[in-house]
């Protein structure tokens, strides 16, 4: 009887052929739209091999830059990627696809390379995205300019010109009786920044009370980031309740998260409550998770920050060097309003 033949192992394991195949088509809308890369500048992709995704992401990257070089990080020595990165000129293009996240001693890789005048893509921790969740992560990499810079100023305006905010999360309210910080983009569009690039995916519109003491009521957190960066999600919503912007109890907190708490306490005394950040990225939703918590945090909906660090936006009172904690945490969010506008419902935005 003859022997079956083997099935051929697919060079990006889990991940469909069909799925590399959208990749390749978000990429090359990233490349053109996000950081307008032509093909008369320069291309580096530094690469690894030790996951799915990241060889999935890697061959999306080859169909869209023929003429790009390829390093895969694990097979030459630290001081030939520097000196690969020191041959491109302002203007050039670096992607960095990391299963974890590239070390080369000292150098902060995306700080040093916008210091050369470089565009940057930078994709990190790509192992903790196994399976259907690699999918998730190459869907999240669609860029829809209207939407993104569309919904993405017009919630900035919004954002700029209240003088007072609410979170409703399912029963729960948290109150936010201040006008905000100028917020800040992450939509894809670099104009008039002094650096092209970063980590993706993107997605996001953060901002914080410009009087932290001001914020007051109770959220339910469906997710927060645990001791290792990682999503965890509890089997029910905890209540924490908010006084004058500190967390002064956690109804239903796992031991988990009551750690976390813990550990906040004991480094900086009290458990602030800072970020608020409005998530744009539909690829991500209650349901549709990826366990890394950098790129779930731009899941469409809302995210805190819990702790004194928040280095965007300075406090008197905060110190940098005290400042150890930014940990985020994603709220059940049924509806958001500036002032008495309705801008989140239904799982999107409405601006």
């Amino acid at each position: 009887m003859p022997t079956p033949a083997a099935t051929p192992t697919s060079p990006w394991g889990e991940i469909p052929d069909l799925a590399v195949d959208a990749g390749a088509a978000h990429l090359r809308e990233v490349l053109s739209l996000v950081v307008e890369h032509s093909a008369a500048r320069r291309s580096l992709v530094v690469y690894d091999t030790r996951s799915d995704l990241a060889r999935a992401l890697t061959e999306g990257y080859r169909r869209n830059l023929p003429d790009g070089e390829f390093i895969d990080f694990d097979t030459i020595a630290p001081d030939e990627v520097l000196a690969a990165f020191r041959r491109l000129g302002a203007g050039d293009l670096v992607v960095l696809i990391q299963s974890t996240n590239f070390r080369l001693e000292a150098f902060r890789i995306r700080v040093e390379l916008f210091k050369l005048g470089l565009k940057v893509i930078e994709h990190v921790h790509l192992s903790r995205m196994p399976g259907d969740q690699g999918e998730h992560y190459i869907e999240s990499l669609a860029y829809d300019s209207a939407y993104y810079r569309g919904v993405g100023r017009a919630l900035k305006e919004r954002i700029d010109k209240a003088t007072s905010g609410l979170v409703d999360s399912g029963g729960e309210t948290l109150v936010f009786a201040s006008p905000f910080e100028a917020a800040k983009l992450n939509i894809g569009d670099y104009s008039g920044m002094n650096n092209v690039g970063g980590q993706f995916p993107i997605g996001e519109v953060f901002t914080e009370a410009q009087e932290l003491e001001a914020v007051n009521g109770r959220v339910r957190v469906h997710v927060f980031g645990d001791t290792s960066y990682l999503v965890n999600r509890p089997a029910a919503p905890i209540t924490l309740v908010i006084e004058k912007g500190r967390v002064v109890d956690a109804i239903n907190a796992t031991p988990e998260f009551s750690r976390l708490l813990e550990i906040i306490r004991a480094d900086e005394g009290e458990v602030w409550v800072r970020e608020l950040g409005f998530g744009m990225n539909r690829a991500f939703t209650r349901e549709r998770r990826v366990n890394d918590i950098g790129t779930y945090e731009r899941m469409c909906g809302i995210h805190l920050s819990l702790g004194a660090k928040h280095g965007v936006y300075p406090k008197p009172g905060f110190k940098r060097k005290d400042a150890r904690y930014h940990v985020d945490i994603f709220a059940v969010t049924e509806a958001v309003y500036l002032d008495d506008e309705l801008v989140y419902k239904d799982g999107g935005w409405i601006v």
